[in-house]
């Protein structure tokens, strides 16, 4: 069945895009504080304009947010980066037998100076309605540009002039793929340009010697498990760290086909969380210990290369870079203080450091894990650093003439169990389902043994995206393009049903294009999405009729082809494509509304009484949930207290009858057991729609009792 998208609505959508489209480039200099987002993937993060990332908010560790389903997912805690040159004269006419720079919010202005931000995507962003409610609005501050003609979904460009005269380019490229959407891919470009602030200035023209660059990647793995962990997993305390492709230039022209998706050549180091000695279990996963039992850090994270040029003018892979790849101390590291003259030694120390010599010792190019794990359960105990261990790599060194530049190219990646895995392998650990099933079939009677086998597939899982993400780079990012999402969702609540409509695809056209498919989760958008329908072309509507009252819903929309353009599995597995989930994917509720009450005395309060115990049988997802049905359409609805303390006020005006409370007052507390009183005061008179008799008037109420028991 066809609907007519309202006329009104494609007018704002036109003109959203009009203005996206028309935003002029990012200007000359931009401030050392200037975000950029990506919403778009399962994994899902942000940038900072000076050229590197620190996680912590304030509040929590933000970033590399996968799956990006759930919530409580960051992975992300800090990036430590430096650059440095031998031989150095800077702008002043001073000589340096090193010089470096850290790349952090606190060299800006001081030897960075970041020049250009900004997020460029392949369309205009979808508009998603729910209930008249424009919930992208948010992120409309996202996209900078809209370019049709390239090929990654987003691309965030980054660009930082620095005290050394070598100017660092970033482009992140993110795809929306199914197969590839929990990594992005990183170009990083080097350049001897001699440009050392913010003007146009060239101060510098003379070669830049010895070049090195490298960072020190630290991941909780994540948030949510960090929290059950404890004992400071939240910002990394415990992660371990492990690497891969110590023959990659045995390897280097293989290539990786999906007959073998995951090979141990690809040059790599990643993440997990460990043990920590806090914990009298086994946290292995981060399982919850009360029911009904999941694994919360199912999380590997890490940074494979993909190429790396052999000098300024040698663009070919060298098979022997990066100079340095394993781990180290997390928080022990050479500080350059100001760039003084009195630093030197610290930027000598920094130099060793780029160079392959640990930092006081702690650090090592080997597996960590493989050689430590036995003896050594908590990584902690390896090295003493209570801010846990980083992910280490380094480039160079590299000889630079004026205009020279030097590319590598890495990829962020994250990937583990799926979260009904996790569910299915928690709630056996905790329940003891013995005997449990390991992944290759077999048997075992120790509950440990069986969650950590199932957790440890992480490792195969993140290098399998690892050849994913090279498996794109070789093929010059020309994998197989799922169609484009609708460019606009409505989601409208209705009395009988939910109803769902959009604008067809501009890919409707394409050929092989199959349709539209339906998800919805019920209670929570922190849910897995069923399947409820799938719709044919030239569709662009659906009624969800199999709704029920009192719950919360919500939905997205896939445009979906029959994979005629992915045959070849080249890149990824064969088989039909999606747009990517998070386009639509809506953020507030969709409900079926009751008819606006006839009577004041027809007002009920459901459950009555609320029991806590009985929570899991009444609104699924929403625990804490109170509804008063058959309500006045317009109506201001205070809560009391036995005593008469106004604890909350509810503006109803949605025209329909029913109302729900989560049970917390306006202070933000939860309410305790006892007795409470609801009152309906009218605001509005209202009339029968069908006889325009006066129902109730204006100033009319009632009052309902009703019982809560926690």
């Amino acid at each position: 069945m066809k609907q007519n998208i309202p006329k009104l609505t494609i007018i704002f959508l036109l003109l959203l895009s009009i203005m996206i489209i028309t935003l002029p480039n990012a200007s000359a200099q931009v401030a050392g504080t200037e975000r950029r987002y990506v919403r778009t993937g399962s994994l899902q993060t942000y940038f900072t304009s000076y050229g590197s990332e620190r996680a912590w908010n304030n509040v929590y560790y933000e970033g590399l947010i996968w799956p990006a389903d759930y919530f409580k997912q960051d992975n992300a805690v800090i990036t430590r980066a430096w650059m440095a040159a031998k031989d150095f004269t800077d702008a002043a006419g001073q000589p340096w037998e090193v010089f470096g720079t850290g790349i952090s919010l606190g060299y800006v202005d001081l030897s960075l100076y970041p020049m250009q931000l900004k997020q460029i995507a392949k369309f205009a962003p979808p508009v998603v309605l729910v209930d008249g409610s424009n919930v992208t609005a948010p992120y409309t501050g996202d996209v900078d540009e809209v370019d049709q003609t390239q090929v990654a979904d987003r691309v965030v460009l980054d660009v930082v002039n620095t005290s050394l005269g070598l100017t660092m380019t970033r482009r992140m490229l993110f795809f929306t793929q199914q197969y590839h959407d929990n990594y992005y891919i990183t170009e990083y470009t080097f350049e001897n340009t001699g440009n050392v602030d913010y003007d146009d200035d060239i101060e510098l023209n003379k070669p830049l010697k010895g070049v090195r660059v490298g960072w020190g990647i630290r991941y909780a793995c994540g948030r949510e498990g960090g929290e059950k962990i404890g004992d400071g997993q939240v910002w990394g305390k415990h992660t371990w760290v492990t690497k891969r492709g110590e023959d990659y230039p045995l390897h280097a022209t293989e290539k990786i086909t999906e007959a073998n998706p995951i090979v141990q050549w690809i040059r790599c180091g990643f993440s997990w969380a460990g043990q920590t000695t806090v914990n009298s279990y086994d946290n292995i996963g981060a399982p919850l210990l009360v029911a009904p039992g999941r694994l919360t850090g199912p999380q590997f994270a890490g940074i494979a290369i993909l190429h790396v040029d052999k000098s300024g003018t040698d663009k070919s892979d060298d098979p022997n870079q990066p100079a340095v790849l394993g781990w180290h101390a997390g928080d022990t590291y050479p500080s350059v203080g100001n760039l003084q003259q009195t630093d030197l030694p610290k930027m000598i120390q920094l130099y060793e450091m780029l160079s392959g010599i640990p930092y006081t010792g702690l650090g090592g190019t080997n597996r960590m894990d493989e050689v430590y794990m036995a003896t050594n359960p908590d990584p902690v105990t390896v090295h003493n650093d209570g801010g846990g261990t980083n992910v280490w790599i380094c480039y160079g060194p590299f000889d630079l003439e004026p205009g020279q530049s030097v590319r590598v190219v890495e990829v962020q990646a994250i990937s583990g169990l799926s979260r009904p895995m996790c569910e299915v392998v928690g709630k056996n650990w905790l329940e003891q389902k013995s005997p449990y099933t390991l992944p290759d079939g077999s048997t075992t009677t120790n509950k440990d043994t069986y969650k950590n086998s199932w957790f440890y597939t992480g490792k195969d899982s993140i290098m399998e995206t690892f050849g994913r993400a090279k498996r794109n780079f070789d093929l010059g990012y020309e994998i197989p393009q799922p169609p484009l999402p609708p460019a606009l969702f409505n989601v409208e609540s209705g009395g009988d049903r939910i109803s769902l409509s959009w604008s067809l695809s501009e890919s409707e056209s394409d050929p092989g294009f199959a349709g539209y498919e339906v998800y919805r989760a019920v209670g929570k958008t922190d849910t897995v999405f069923d399947k409820i329908a799938t719709v044919p072309p030239g569709t662009n509507s659906y009624n969800d009729t199999q709704a029920s009252r009192g719950f919360s819903y919500y939905y997205y929309l896939c445009a979906v082809n029959d994979g005629s353009n992915n045959t070849t599995g080249e890149a990824n597995p064969v088989g039909a494509l999606r747009s990517g989930r998070f386009y639509t994917r809506t953020t507030e509720p969709a409900y079926l509304r009751r008819k606006a009450g006839v009577s004041l005395k027809d007002i009920r309060v459901v459950p009555n009484p609320y029991n806590i115990k009985a929570r899991g049988l009444q609104y699924l997802g929403e625990p804490d949930k109170i509804t008063f049905l058959d309500i006045p359409a317009r109506c201001r609805i205070r809560i009391f207290t036995e005593r008469g303390d106004l604890i909350q006020t509810i503006e109803h005006t949605n025209g329909s009858g029913d109302e729900s409370w989560n049970s917390v007052t306006s202070s933000r507390q939860v309410v305790v057991s006892g007795i409470y009183i609801a009152h309906f005061e009218v605001i509005e008179d209202y009339k029968d729609p069908e006889t325009n008799e006066l129902l109730y008037k204006k100033g009319e109420s009632a009052i309902r009792k009703f019982v809560i028991i926690r």
